[in-house]
C-alpha cells in the first residue's frame, strides 16, 4: 500500500504578501495586474475570496466583485525563496518529491527518512515544520494514490489535513460534486451535468465503454478515479514538453506589422530562454486573442529542431499572415513551441530538413491512525 502526501499552500503569493507587509494582514488583496491594464489575478487571499474573487479572473471583473480589493504587483523572487525553504522540508522526509508547481508537491513517503509508518503524522509534521521555518500554512491530503491525496488537501482549505484511507475512498467519492474531480474541468462539468452526472456516485454508474464514446480516451480516466484507481507514481523529474510567451496589450491592436513586431520580440526571448536551458522544438504555434476574448491559433512542424530567433521569427509571422483577420482588433499575441527535443540527444536522420526558406511548412491539428 502506497502512502502519498499532497501538499498545497493556502493562497500562497498573496500569503507572502500578507506576511511581509504587515498592513496586508485581514485584507481583501490580490496578486496580478490592475484593473487598468487588463491583467487578470494570479491568486488572492482567503479575505478576497469571500467575494468571489478567484484566480484567473480579470482584474477588472475582481475590483467589481470586491471593490476594496488590494492589488499588489507581487515579489517573485520571496515567492521562489520561501519554496525552496518548502522544498528543503520536503526532501527531509523523502527523496520522492514531486513538484507540481511553485506551491504545491506530492511526496511519497511509502518508505521515508524518518522511519515512521504513519503518514498522517508526517504530513501534519511536514505543515508544522513550513509554519514554523516560513511563516506560512499549508494544506495536505493523505491517501494510497495521487488522485485522492489531491482531492484531500483541497477538502478543508485553508490550514487542513485531510486524510482518505482506502476503506472510505468510495464513499468520499460517491458524494464529492462532479466538478470537484481534479482532471474534470468546466466544459467537461456543464457536459456531464447535461448526461445527469452531478457526483461521484452518478459517475460510478456508468459503465466503461459509455464513457469512451462519450469523452474518448478520458472516459478511461473518469472510469479510474470515480473508484479509486490511479497507479500514477511519483516523479520527481520532469521532462519539459512546451514553452511559451504571451503578449496582453494595454489597448487592442489592429495592425498587422505591429502584431509582427510584438511577434519578433517575444521570439527572441523564447530563443533565449531555450539556448539557456539546453533544448530545442520541432513545432511552434502562434496565438491570437480578438477583442471579443476569441481565441485562435495555428500550428506548423519543422523536420529539423530549432532554437534560433530568426526562424521563430519568420514562421510565426508567416502563421500569422495565414490567419489573421485584418477587420478585427488583437488583445493578446503569443507564441508557443513544442515537441522539444534537448540538445544531447541525437535525433534520426529523418528530421534533416528544417523550415522551407519559401515559408511552405505542415499544418497540424489545430488504517486511519497509521495511515
Amino acid at each position: 500500500m502506497r502512502k502519498i502526501i499532497h501538499i498545497d499552500m493556502d493562497a500562497f503569493f498573496a500569503a507572502v504578501e500578507q506576511r511581509d507587509h504587515p498592513e496586508y494582514r485581514g485584507k481583501a488583496i490580490a496578486v496580478g495586474g490592475l484593473p487598468g491594464s487588463r491583467g487578470v489575478v494570479a491568486t488572492c487571499s482567503y479575505e478576497a475570496r469571500k467575494y468571489g474573487v478567484h484566480s484567473a479572473m480579470a482584474s477588472s471583473l475582481a475590483v467589481k466583485l470586491c471593490p476594496h480589493l488590494i492589488f499588489v504587483r507581487g515579489n517573485y523572487e520571496a515567492y521562489r525563496e520561501a519554496s525552496a525553504i518548502i522544498r528543503r522540508i520536503f526532501l527531509e522526509y523523502t527523496d520522492l518529491v514531486e513538484p507540481v508547481s511553485i506551491d504545491e508537491a506530492y511526496l511519497d513517503v511509502t518508505v521515508n527518512k524518518k522511519n515512521n509508518p504513519s503518514a498522517t503524522r508526517l504530513a501534519a509534521e511536514i505543515r508544522q515544520k513550513i509554519k514554523a521555518e516560513t511563516q506560512l500554512t499549508a494544506s495536505a491530503g493523505v491517501s494510497y494514490c495521487k488522485f485522492l491525496a489531491k482531492i484531500a488537501s483541497d477538502l478543508e482549505k485553508p490550514d487542513g489535513l485531510v486524510v482518505i484511507p482506502p476503506q472510505k475512498a468510495l464513499d468520499i467519492l460517491s458524494k464529492l460534486p462532479i466538478g470537484k474531480f481534479h482532471g474534470i474541468g468546466k466544459a467537461t462539468e456543464e457536459k456531464m451535468k447535461q448526461l445527469g452526472i452531478n457526483n461521484g456516485a452518478d459517475l460510478r454508474s456508468w459503465e466503461l465503454q459509455p464513457l469512451l464514446k462519450r469523452f474518448g480516451k478520458a472516459g478511461q480516466y473518469y472510469y479510474n478515479i470515480v473508484r479509486g484507481i490511479d497507479e500514477r507514481q511519483v516523479v520527481t523529474s520532469r521532462i519539459r514538453k512546451s514553452i511559451s510567451m504571451e503578449r496582453t496589450f494595454s489597448d487592442d491592436i489592429d495592425d498587422l506589422e505591429t502584431l509582427k513586431e510584438y511577434l519578433s520580440t517575444i521570439a527572441e526571448k523564447l530563443a533565449q530562454k531555450m539556448n539557456e536551458k539546453g533544448f530545442k522544438a520541432l513545432t511552434l504555434t502562434v496565438k491570437l486573442k480578438y477583442s471579443n476574448f476569441e481565441i485562435v491559433q495555428r500550428s506548423c512542424s519543422a523536420k529539423r529542431a530549432f532554437d534560433e530567433n530568426n526562424i521563430i521569427s519568420s514562421q510565426a509571422k508567416c502563421l500569422l499572415e495565414e490567419f489573421y483577420d485584418r477587420q478585427r482588433s488583437v488583445r493578446l499575441v503569443g507564441i508557443g513551441l513544442s515537441s522539444l527535443v534537448w540538445k544531447d540527444v541525437k535525433i534520426s536522420k529523418q528530421m534533416t530538413m528544417p523550415f522551407y526558406e519559401d515559408s511552405q511548412y505542415i499544418k497540424i491539428s489545430n488504517n486511519d491512525k497509521i495511515f
